[in-house]
């Protein structure tokens, strides 16, 4: 379980077990799943995740699912403050070019990829839980602040629930160990218009440990092979 901020850990992990307490590096473990904060942005998430799958690789203890989680901006109407996004698609929404005509993303550039999409299995199960709403949670770079942008990538992305800063790059790493991956937000602010006065970042991260205490027994009984 992978999420940007120890506050996001904590959430997560107090969801899965409400004894649980960071041992040494920050994971919290609880019964088969690790939880840690890898680093916010798309390049710290990676390199993060790559590390800790790399480690458990090495020790003959593979994982065989691996999550992003957190709290992140929610497209309204769709998925207003408080709500729970349950990703269907992992996208990375501005790995790309800007040309004349408009933003074009990697793929169409001859290379790369641009979108990971979860076991739906899973996907179906944690919805049916938690009563998340499913669709696609964008990756960026830089957070959205204006009107003008969340349109702009509401139309490239018409199946957008929220936008975040790690699941691309998480993706990007269970996907070079061969692994699924997850992605689970818990919406905290619109996105658009940065207004600080209307963040919910306290409710977000109680809907995640709410999320995760339904969570557990989908996640300690998944098969990939399911």
């Amino acid at each position: 379980m992978a999420t940007a901020v120890p506050a996001e850990r904590d959430a997560v992990a107090s969801g899965l077990s409400a004894g649980a307490v960071p041992a040494d590096g920050g994971v919290v473990s609880v019964g088969r799943v690790d939880v840690l904060a890898v680093g916010v942005g798309p390049a710290a998430a990676a390199a993060g995740t790559a590390g800790v799958l790399a480690g458990a690789a090495a020790r003959g203890v593979p994982y065989g699912l691996v999550v992003s989680a957190g709290i992140g901006g929610g497209f309204v109407p769709d998925a207003p403050v408080g709500s729970l996004v349950v990703a269907d698609a992992v996208t990375a929404a501005d790995l790309g070019a800007e040309t004349a005509d408009g933003f074009v993303p990697v793929t169409e550039l001859g290379f790369g990829r641009v979108t990971y999409e979860p076991p739906d299995a899973v996907v179906r199960r944690l919805a049916a839980v938690s009563g998340a709403a499913t669709g696609t949670v964008l990756t960026v770079s830089t957070v959205t602040g204006s009107a003008e942008r969340a349109a702009e990538l509401r139309a490239r992305h018409p199946r957008a629930l929220a936008e975040a800063m790690e699941g691309f790059g998480v993706a990007e790493a269970a996907a070079a160990h061969g692994l699924p991956v997850c992605e689970v937000r818990a919406v905290s602010n619109p996105v658009g218009p940065r207004d600080r006065a209307a963040w919910r970042i306290g409710d977000a991260l109680a809907a995640l440990t709410g999320a995760f205490g339904k969570f557990a027994p989908v996640l300690e009984s998944w098969n990939r092979h399911d």
